[in-house]
């Protein structure tokens, strides 16, 4: 059987997927929500609070049971011919893109202009490129894993470039929680490295304040992007009026 840390983190999953706060779900069971959020945290769980919990979320134990006790590794990438499909048809991409934001359905219906129907259909699409898992009531949990990423110089990463670092960078990145920096220089590889790891340690930390803040309303939250390069490079310009050696 898997580990408690992995049933947990199986029931937060499915909490999320039902828009269910820890303080709902302390409604339900008749517990404070700091009651609720101790039990999460320090992982006491009886079997048979387990089942009542999974009861509250309107997921069967069973499946919590079969999540957890698969240990098949998910994918960190898709393949070249999943992201074709997706770049084929700007709504799936949305949606793909919403899924791994972990909006719910509800969600995306509300804020773009898809109907649930349609919604539906491209969450089928998702299923079958296994991006996804689809669930009964049209819930979902991602088939990726956290350090999740678009193939380098693949169909997604084009569309981006074609469509998205244009208008993303007209910005003035002057408002709230806003900010641009253009920093250079000279490092070793083993320096270079280290960067790389602690740029990834901050994709990390932006997934989690996301997760964290999946229990606000909606009218609270803002649609931020964090877009990151980093790489051996020197603008043209300047290397044009590098000393003739």
């Amino acid at each position: 059987m898997s580990s408690p840390e992995v049933l947990l983190q199986v029931l937060r999953a499915e909490m999320r997927a039902a828009g269910l706060t820890y303080k709902a779900l302390g409604a339900k069971l008749d517990l404070s929500e700091s009651s609720v959020k101790r039990m999460f945290s320090q992982g006491d769980m009886s079997l048979t609070r387990m089942a009542q919990v999974c009861a509250a979320v309107g997921v069967p134990m069973e499946d919590v049971l079969r999540q957890a006790a698969d240990n098949t590794p998910h994918a960190d990438t898709l393949t070249l011919e999943q992201e074709k499909s997706l770049v084929s048809d700007p709504k799936l991409l949305l949606v793909a893109i919403s899924c791994l934001g972990h909006w719910s359905l509800e969600q995306i219906v509300e804020t773009y202009a898809i109907s649930e129907a349609e919604c539906i259909g491209y969450l089928v699409k998702l299923d079958r490129l296994a991006l996804i898992e689809l669930k009964p009531g049209n819930r979902f949990r991602m088939r990726v894993s956290v350090a999740f990423r678009w193939l380098p110089d693949g169909p997604v990463q084009h569309f981006f470039r074609q469509a998205v670092v244009d208008d993303y960078f007209a910005g003035r990145f002057d408002g709230a929680g806003e900010a641009l920096l253009c920093v250079n220089a000279r490092l070793s590889d083993a320096s270079a490295m280290d960067l790389v790891q602690k740029i990834r340690q901050l994709a990390a930390e932006l997934a989690k304040l996301h997760q964290n803040d999946q229990r606000l309303p909606l009218r609270e939250r803002d649609g931020f992007t964090l877009m990151l390069g980093f790489r051996s490079w020197e603008f043209k310009g300047l290397t044009a009026l590098r000393r003739k050696t």
